[in-house]
């Protein structure tokens, strides 16, 4: 019997993992090619043998996304699998225009089919769109479960970018770990703020194997979700955040509004930097879809390390590369503090970009005067400190979730903007945590 000839598209992520729990083994398929977009330096590259298993012993092929029409033909593929998130539904449909005018079928899988199975309890953090606070949300939750004397292992979507034979389970439990392992600033960003709060954290390739291993040291596994992607994991606590500043992205974004009708709870955060006619439709879409979710409202209330310098000052602001660039944000927490503590300007490093760096704003016009923290390579973090360097500026506004210094040699004053999540009335989240089991265990009486 003839395999049916496939593509998945993605972008080093969701992909691979589609790849490992429906493909991998299923006779029915040959995986062609997989295709990427939106992560830098990821084409080129080759989904390793030793990963891609038995029936793809010489590995499969990581080509462009432009590609697609000349593979279908060339290979007679008969399926395309669309496997990234945080794109419009309108680019979804255009991709599949693209892939039924070359003449195949186009796919998005369910989402229960890719979920595994895990021995502990698990609690996922997902959201609506990149940068809507999932990161703040889980470190939270993470917090609340350990006060609740909990052993919790956190596992974080996928960021493989480098050797991905090497990075098929990573483990990372101190941050010698982070050199270990090469990380960008993208992955640090992700990982450090767990390892410094004494929480171990799992990442790599093959969530099979990951899952395996860190369900063995967990009592709680918490899912930390990437972009507004689906959670790997079968949740018996199903987060969601939700984000009034881009209020119908909700409805309007993929896997968005997948993640919002599977939610059992959904954060509206950053009410306090929305407008309340934005918290209050954000609220009724929540309520047309999933009205039998709970709902927490939060906000995102900054901490700025010497705010004394940003008074009077042209400021750098640099955030969140993601959250800039494929997640849409004009602004993050750097530019709430430099306004909030009258800095004389924000500067436009626009002017000043060089490499890869002057590369992202192509692909991104719609950036603006803020420079996103990209650091998917060796060469990007080198013209990112390149940058800052040449920016004409007072103070470095590092709005980012680590203490960029540590990687960049920045010759200039920086201010560090830290932000956390802080729930506003009831419910809030030790509530719900305590309503779905996860309390605080009960201490044996002495003697």
């Amino acid at each position: 019997m003839e395999r049916i000839k496939t593509i998945i598209m993605g972008a080093a992520g969701r992909d691979f993992h589609n790849f490992n729990v429906l493909y991998r083994e299923d006779a029915r398929y040959e995986v062609v090619a997989f295709t990427a977009t939106q992560i830098p330096n990821i084409e080129g590259r080759r989904y390793p043998p030793s990963l891609a298993g038995k029936r793809h012993p010489r590995g499969i092929p990581i080509l462009a996304e432009v590609e697609i029409p000349s593979l279908i033909r060339k290979h007679r593929v008969e399926e395309v699998v669309f496997s990234y998130s945080d794109v419009s539904n309108q680019y979804v449909m255009e991709r599949a225009a693209i892939v039924n005018a070359a003449g195949a079928h186009f796919k998005l899988l369910g989402a229960e089919a890719t979920m595994l199975k895990s021995k502990k309890p698990v609690i996922a953090v997902c959201a609506v769109r990149t940068g809507s606070g999932k990161s703040q949300t889980t470190r939270k939750v993470a917090r609340l479960l350990r006060e609740a004397g909990l052993k919790v292992v956190v596992v974080r979507h996928p960021m493989p970018y480098g050797d991905l034979t090497k990075q098929r389970v990573q483990r990372f439990a101190k941050l010698a770990d982070l050199q270990k392992h090469h990380c960008t600033i993208e992955e640090i960003e992700e990982y450090e703020p767990h390892i410094v709060s004494g929480t171990t954290i799992y990442a790599g390739v093959d969530y099979a194997a990951i899952l395996a291993q860190a369900q063995e040291e967990a009592e709680v596994v918490l899912w930390d979700g990437g972009n507004n992607d689906l959670p790997f994991f079968k949740p018996d606590l199903h987060l969601v955040v939700a984000d009034p500043l881009r209020v119908g992205n909700e409805l309007t974004y993929y896997p968005a509004q997948a993640n919002l009708r599977l939610a059992d709870v959904v954060i509206i955060n950053k009410i306090d930097s929305a407008s309340p006619d934005a918290v209050d439709r954000l609220r009724s879409n929540v309520r047309s879809i999933n009205p039998e979710a709970t709902v927490i409202e939060a906000a995102s209330p900054i901490f700025v390390d010497d705010p004394g310098q940003l008074k009077g000052k042209r400021a750098l602001v640099v955030e969140d590369g993601p959250t800039l660039t494929h997640g849409d944000m004009k602004f993050g927490a750097g530019v709430v503090a430099a306004k909030r503590l009258h800095a004389a300007e924000i500067v436009d490093p626009r002017p000043y970009t060089v490499g890869t760096i002057s590369e992202t704003f192509q692909k991104y016009p719609n950036i603006g005067a803020l420079l996103p923290a990209m650091g998917y390579g060796e060469q990007q973090v080198k013209d990112l400190q390149v940058t800052i360097n040449r920016v004409p500026c007072d103070v470095v506004v590092i709005g980012t979730p680590i203490d960029l210094t540590r990687l960049l040699d920045i010759k200039k004053p920086t201010v560090r903007v830290r932000y956390e999540l802080q729930e506003i009335g009831q419910p809030d989240l030790k509530q719900v945590l305590a309503e779905h089991g996860f309390r605080a265990k009960p201490q044996r009486a002495a003697g």
